[in-house]
């Protein structure tokens, strides 16, 4: 009998992206323009519209070897055949191997999913919600701007985590830690630790703010 890994391989377009990490459920606009890129795309949108973003290190010369899937749901033809689309996040990969370089890299991959938690992270995700809000109000004080989260922030663990990880700047690998776990908890932990140390500083400028002023 084959096991559910075995089902769960497919060859899938690859497009990696310098510094940039996509999760389940989250959007991504992209502009192709790039000649390979504009085949892929043409290529994908006769067929299930979904290809697999993995982050590029430019300073390493590296491939992530886990990515998420894309799926196309929006299209905008431009002149030259470039295009601008929006895409969202669907399930995480593993590269297995290279199928072939050209025009367009194509991957072996399979599926991976979080493990089922052995226990109720619900009080860890509201934990880390809490502490989003609480660098959300800090920043909004701090820089004197209206910053709000989203009314629709997800309320379920994992969703919640991937939600927190796509909106860490500047931290591509650290994003990319954070696809590649493959426990919600572990990843709430780790977002609780970060958002913890920006919460700590924050507060820390936030004072100093108020007695400058």
């Amino acid at each position: 009998m084959a096991s559910s890994s075995s089902l769960a391989v497919r060859e899938l377009p690859l497009f990696p992206l310098p510094e940039v990490v996509l999760f389940p459920g989250r959007p991504l606009p992209l502009h192709i323009f790039e000649f390979r890129y504009r085949i892929m795309m043409n290529t994908i949108l006769d067929s299930d519209s979904r290809f697999g973003v993995l982050m590029f290190d430019p300073t390493q010369g590296e491939i992530a070897s886990v990515g998420c899937c894309a799926e196309t749901i929006h299209v905008q033809r431009l002149p030259d055949d470039r295009m601008k689309i929006v895409t969202l996040g669907q399930q995480r990969f593993r590269l297995l191997e290279h199928v072939r370089e050209k025009p367009y890299r194509v991957g072996l991959v399979e599926w991976i999913e979080d493990e089922p938690p052995e226990e109720d992270i619900k009080p860890m995700a509201t934990e880390v919600e809490q502490l989003l809000r609480d660098v959300v109000q800090l920043s909004a004080k701090l820089t004197d701007q209206t910053i709000e989260l989203p009314e629709d922030l997800p309320s379920l663990p994992t969703e919640l985590s991937y939600w927190v990880a796509s909106n860490l700047y500047g931290v591509a690998s650290e994003q990319q830690t954070l696809l590649e776990m493959q426990n919600t908890a572990t990843r709430l932990q780790r977002e609780s630790e970060i958002l913890s140390s920006t919460r700590n500083n924050l507060a820390a400028r936030t004072a100093l703010k108020d007695v400058l002023e």
